[in-house]
């Protein structure tokens, strides 16, 4: 049957009237929608593994688009660019994993060249990160613990002149050479390979990609900044180089510091010297790349530099014979063998898998989403899940450990003209060079100078102290948020310090809607906005009518906040009052009871009624705006209908205005206009405007029975009379809204 639609002119015939319907909802069989999905899903065409492939290896897309004219001299520059720095890092990141620097190379080069085939970012740098490092090296620390082995490999020796046997120095290069093979162990073989990357997987097969929405840029800078203090305090001893344990578990950083003050006078004054020399020269450099760097075509190589040119002195001036300094040692050349994980050491592991993971996951979609928006392309999380997590799995049969995007080589690539990651692959050529026949030369190279490049490159996460000013302007509780996970990560542990940052920042979402912000509206003068009323000067009340706002979903977290502060705003508690007056009626039967026919207040019979509607209340509508509500839960519905009948029995109307359409659909299935939806038309309204109209129009009666007359009660309402009997005839397919203009 068709339906007929009309829309009534207000009386004054200077408004015009506009409806709005809404939209037919379709029942959906979401069993025969799943089992379709499925069907299609493990059907196999040639088309549908063609896609297949293309979507696995983003690779086969874009390389053959490929501008070679215009993107091979930009690809190759950032390429050498970036490999020269990889060089010297992946020998300094060692150190925060407890590996030699032959594993960081090897994590280099297999990282660029699988996220070339699978990653969708055109810029990142994918390859060692040095959160993910100081996190893999405190699992490699405690499980080296827990397998027996003496991690104060670095302590005094026990004789009493302080010297080094030759069979002691022995033992001790054995234990170590037996430290790093079990660390490579635990770190490839079982952290890695599954319970580090296995969650990456199955959250890229499920597209779980959105739980990087979860963590806030609080939370990520905090446990950024957290880690950089754990990350410059291991690295101290090596930068004076003293001879301390290595602390372990929570409070890490508190007892190495300690340590530290008490071995303060055994520092090796040429580590110190050396030290001091290039941290000067490396932050000289760096403030200079940074002033100028608009004006340079590629950065300033210097950590490279200092690198070649500390290994020379250091090997010519045989500063570990004579001065006892600590160098790298021998790094060889070429592969190790390829090696099954053991798998037995994977549920040693476990709960260190998942903020590994996690981490990894996240700094590279960000650093993704950010350049893409940056350089105007897009990017899929999914696939990047995919990507980071194979480009840890397959590297862990050969020996290397976990892998994540970096911001500084990240930012490097595109101020160097890096176009696609066909400058991965250059990169990793370099570094492929260095694994085959430049690893030697490395071997007479300080282990402070490595420990100055690290503490250099910590710049940028340590400067997040200075912005703390402007972030508490912008943001209280995001400063909150950026302190205790910084705190937490520094002062406790990483994992501890990130899984904080997330429960706390959840904790503040869920505190900020509870206790929302709360207001009563008034009139903006000579129009139909209304506003907070301790907000805006020169608001005008409107007679006889409260408008109640609460800025926030009404659940059953924060139900007692709403009463409450509907209660005191409009100074009305409606179930006191309803007591009052059962007082009140009680002791006027006694009077009555004894022949007297005045009241307690001296009032006759008549006036008894007048007695009984208190001064105090000065209104005879609330109008609740519900523009902020997004949803309701069964508490929430409740709550509505609980200060619906208690505001009836005071003979105050209750009117809804700006509702959603879920809230809609909230308050008819909870029952809360009625059975046949009789009392909608008086209790919903488009805009408080018209709702303040509809208030200031009409009597209000508490009871829906007594209605009045179509013609006025239909003018402000958002159903229109016309049409109610077809929308109570389809209740759950058919709504028309009147907006007046």
């Amino acid at each position: 049957m068709e339906r007929q639609l009309e829309a009534t002119r207000m009386e004054n015939n200077t408004s015009s009237c506009f409806l709005m319907e809404r939209k037919t909802r379709v029942k959906i069989n979401r069993k025969e929608t799943m089992v379709a999905k499925l069907r299609k899903s493990c059907s196999c065409t040639p088309q549908k593994l063609k896609n297949f492939l293309m979507d696995f290896f983003p690779v086969l897309r874009w390389l053959p688009k490929y501008r070679c004219r215009e993107y091979i001299w930009g690809d190759i520059m950032s390429g050498l660019v970036i490999g020269i720095i990889l060089v010297p890092q992946a020998i300094a990141y060692s150190l925060l994993a407890g590996l030699k620097p032959i594993y960081s190379l090897y994590t280099s080069f297999f990282a660029n060249i699988i996220y070339f085939l699978m990653g969708t970012s055109r810029h990142v740098s994918v390859g060692i990160f040095s959160l993910i490092s100081l996190m893999v090296g405190q699992v490699v620390d405690r499980e080296l613990l827990l397998a027996g082995f003496d991690l104060n490999d670095d302590a005094p020796p026990a004789s009493g002149d302080g010297s080094l046997k030759p069979n002691g120095r022995q033992l001790r290069d054995s234990m170590r050479e037996a430290v790093f093979l079990v660390a490579t162990m635990v770190t490839t073989h079982g952290l890695v390979f599954f319970l580090l990357l296995f969650p990456q997987v199955l959250m890229g097969i499920f597209r779980l990609g959105f739980v990087s929405m979860y963590l806030s840029e609080s939370v990520l800078d905090g446990f950024a900044t957290g880690a950089s203090l754990t990350i410059l305090t291991a690295q101290v001893k090596y930068l004076i180089g003293i001879k301390i344990p290595r602390s372990q578990g929570h409070g890490m950083l508190v007892i190495t510091w300690i340590n530290i003050f008490r071995n303060i006078s055994q520092a090796n004054l040429c580590d110190v010297i050396t030290s001091a020399i290039c941290i000067v020269v490396l932050v000289t450099a760096k403030e200079i790349g940074d002033r100028y760097k608009h004006k340079l075509k590629f950065p300033l190589p210097t950590e490279l530099v200092v690198i070649v040119v500390a290994t020379l002195v250091s090997h010519y001036g045989k500063l570990n014979e004579v001065y006892a300094s600590s160098v790298s040692g021998a790094i060889p050349t070429g592969f190790i063998p390829p090696k099954v994980p053991e798998f037995n050491l994977m549920l040693r592991v476990a709960l260190d898998a998942l903020p590994l993971a996690i981490v990894s996951f996240v700094f590279t979609v960000s650093l993704s989403e950010m350049f893409a928006k940056k350089y105007a392309y897009t990017i899929r999380a999914n696939q990047e899940m995919f990507a980071v997590g194979f480009c840890n799995i397959i590297p862990s049969f050969f020996h290397s450990f976990a892998t994540s995007a970096a911001l500084a080589k990240t930012l490097v690539k595109t101020s160097t003209g890096c176009q696609t990651q066909i400058s991965g692959v250059i990169s990793a050529m370099v570094v492929l060079l260095v694994l085959l026949f430049l690893a030697p030369l490395f071997y007479s190279l300080q282990k402070c100078v490595l420990a100055c490049i690290i503490i250099v490159s910590l710049r940028g996460a340590l400067r997040k102290f200075r912005d703390v000013p402007a972030r508490y302007y912008v943001n209280k509780v995001d400063t909150l948020v950026w302190v205790v996970t910084m705190s937490a990560s520094a002062l406790v542990s990483t994992e501890i310090g990130l899984l904080v940052g997330i429960v706390f920042s959840m904790l503040c979402i869920i505190v900020r809607t509870q206790r929302p912000r709360t207001a009563l509206l008034g009139q903006i003068q000579d129009t139909s906005f209304y506003e907070d009323d301790l907000e805006y000067e020169n608001l005008s009340t409107v007679p006889k009518v409260k408008i109640f706002r609460f800025e926030a979903p009404l659940y059953y977290a924060n139900r007692n906040y709403f009463l409450k502060s509907l209660y005191r705003l409009t100074n009305l508690d409606p179930n006191l009052e309803a007591a009052r007056r059962k007082k009140y009626e009680k002791k006027e039967k006694r009077h009555l009871k004894k022949g007297n026919h005045k009241t307690a207040n001296g009032l006759g019979i008549g006036e008894t009624t007048l007695q009984l509607v208190p001064k105090q209340i000065d209104f005879q509508a609330l109008v609740v705006d519900c523009s902020s509500i997004s949803f309701l839960d069964t508490t929430g519905v409740n709550t509505l209908k609980e200060i619906l009948k208690d505001y009836k029995n005071l003979n105050i109307s209750v009117l809804l205005a700006c509702c959603n359409p879920s809230v809609i659909d909230s308050l008819k299935r909870g029952g809360y206009f009625g059975k046949d939806f009789g009392c909608m038309q008086e209790m919903l309204f488009y805009s408080i405007h018209n709702a303040v109209l509809f208030a200031k129009d009409q009597k209000l009666p508490a009871d829906c029975s007594a209605k009045p007359p179509p013609s006025k009660c239909n003018q402000y309402s958002i159903l229109d009379t016309s049409l109610f009997k077809l929308w109570l005839a389809r209740p759950y397919s058919f709504q028309s809204f009147q907006v007046y203009s």
